[in-house]
C-alpha cells in the first residue's frame, strides 16, 4: 500500500503565500511522477502542476510565474510553493503519484487551502 499524506493548507490572504507539502509512504519501489490537482466547489477536478523523477515540470496556465513545484526524491516528497495566491485559487488541493506514466495512481485526502479577506 501507499500512502500520501498533505499538510501546509490553511487560509491566507490574497496576494499572500502558502506551501504545500506532501510525503509518499509505504511499498513505493519507484516513482515517475508526483502532482498536485485541485478540486474548487461545483467544478471538477483539474491539475495543478506535476514534477517528474528527472525533474519536468508542467503547470496549468492558470497558475504559473506564480506556484513552484518541487520535489525531493530521497525524501519521496513533492511540495507547492503557491505565490500572489488569489481567491479563484481556493479548493482542496489533493497529491497524487504516478509510479510509470504522469497519469495519478494515487491520492492523498486533500488539503484546503481557502484565500480570503
Amino acid at each position: 500500500q501507499v500512502q500520501l499524506v498533505e499538510s501546509g493548507g490553511g487560509l491566507v490572504q490574497p496576494g499572500g503565500s502558502l506551501t504545500l507539502s506532501c510525503a509518499a509512504s509505504g511499498s513505493i519501489f519507484r516513482i515517475n511522477t508526483m502532482g498536485w490537482y485541485r478540486q474548487a466547489p461545483g467544478k471538477e477536478r483539474e491539475l495543478v502542476a506535476t514534477i517528474t523523477s528527472r525533474g519536468t515540470t508542467n503547470y496549468v496556465d492558470s497558475v504559473k510565474g506564480r506556484f513552484i513545484i518541487s520535489n525531493n526524491n530521497a525524501k519521496n516528497t513533492v511540495y507547492l510553493q503557491m505565490n500572489s495566491l488569489k481567491s479563484e485559487d481556493t479548493a482542496i488541493y489533493y497529491c497524487s503519484m504516478a509510479r510509470w506514466t504522469l497519469d495519478p495512481e494515487y491520492w492523498g485526502q486533500g488539503t484546503q487551502v481557502t484565500v480570503s479577506s
